[in-house]
């Protein structure tokens, strides 16, 4: 009977060779991740020069800080607005206005309901009309 790891280590076969994934995750941190996302493997933002500009404990901290179900309303990036310009306002004048009458129409009623036939039964339901 084969032993299999347990799931704290996960190992895998590469040709034929066992490979320890924790390991080899933790020796390249640091490298950058392939992609356009710039961030390195352990999950940091970084910088145009390769440097940490937010660590994933932040990340990690801002996410788990929002209300679940909610998106953030701050836009994504920080773009900074002038200061809104006080608005005069003028002076409206409001007219009355008369309500308009509603015309409902009129609904034909039925005059007399049809009357419905009752078929015979017939076969296996009339044999069975009887019993109980």
């Amino acid at each position: 009977m084969v032993a299999r790891p347990t799931r704290k280590k996960m190992y895998r076969t590469m040709q034929g060779r066992m490979v320890d994934i924790e390991k080899l995750r933790a020796a390249n941190e640091s490298t950058q991740a392939v992609g356009n996302m710039k961030v390195n493997a352990r999950g940091d933002v970084l910088g145009s020069s390769g440097q940490i500009v937010t660590p994933k404990e932040q990340i990690i901290k801002k996410y788990y800080e929002q209300p679940k179900g909610k998106v953030s309303e701050a836009p994504s990036r920080t773009v900074q607005t002038p200061a809104p310009q006080p608005v005069e306002t003028k002076a409206v004048e409001t007219k009355a206005v008369e309500p308009k009458k509603v015309v409902t129409p009129k609904v034909a009623t039925p005059k007399a309901a049809t009357k419905k036939t009752v078929a015979p039964k017939k076969g296996i339901d009339e044999a069975l009309d009887g019993l109980e």
